[in-house]
């Protein structure tokens, strides 16, 4: 459990001092029905970074709260040791009623990162999530796969929002 304390402690200072940069906000979806969002969401792809570089069957789980926040607790499996796990629980919060796709999460106090909801299925059975800097991004299914058309409208969506999917990793969700 320290490694990935360590490693999103990391990756939020990334994204707080490296997210300032010229390129144009990615676009997100109008609403989220926090309801339907909460629960399982298994992690198909994402884009290269250091707190999750050595992780697979990656998902996060997803905890409306009293408070009106959300509990998020990541959850994967090591490449080299499936059958050991790390975990993370921290918070996410809509920063602004207006623009409720525009979520902050913050895994240690005082830094946090942005959570942008680019995409989403209606019907609420897949996501792709990002952030301002184009540097992180999720493709993320209420089921461990996700067929091939569905991936690829993510990835232009993606494509679209100015991130370079080039270095895209297809997560593995062959843990039991």
């Amino acid at each position: 459990m320290p490694d990935m304390k360590k490693s999103i402690l990391i990756l939020i200072t990334i994204m707080i001092f490296g997210s300032v940069h010229s390129q144009k906000a990615p676009s997100v979806v109008p609403s989220v029905d926090l309801n339907r969002y909460k629960g399982v969401w298994y992690e198909i792809a994402r884009l290269p970074n250091f707190f999750e570089r050595k992780l697979k069957c990656t998902s996060a789980t997803y905890t409306l709260r009293d408070d009106g926040k959300i509990t998020v607790l990541n959850k994967g499996n090591y490449l080299t040791d499936p059958k050991k796990s790390t975990s993370s629980k921290g918070v996410a919060w809509i920063p602004d009623k207006n623009s409720p796709a525009k979520l902050k999460v913050q895994f240690f106090w005082p830094f946090s990162g942005d959570y942008w909801i680019m995409e989403l299925d209606k019907e609420y059975r897949y996501v792709l999530v990002g952030d301002p800097s184009a540097k992180y991004l999720w493709i993320l299914a209420r089921e461990k796969k996700m067929d091939e058309s569905t991936y690829r409208m993510l990835l232009r969506k993606a494509i679209d929002n100015g991130y370079d999917v080039k270095s895209i990793i297809r997560v593995e969700q062959d843990c039991n």
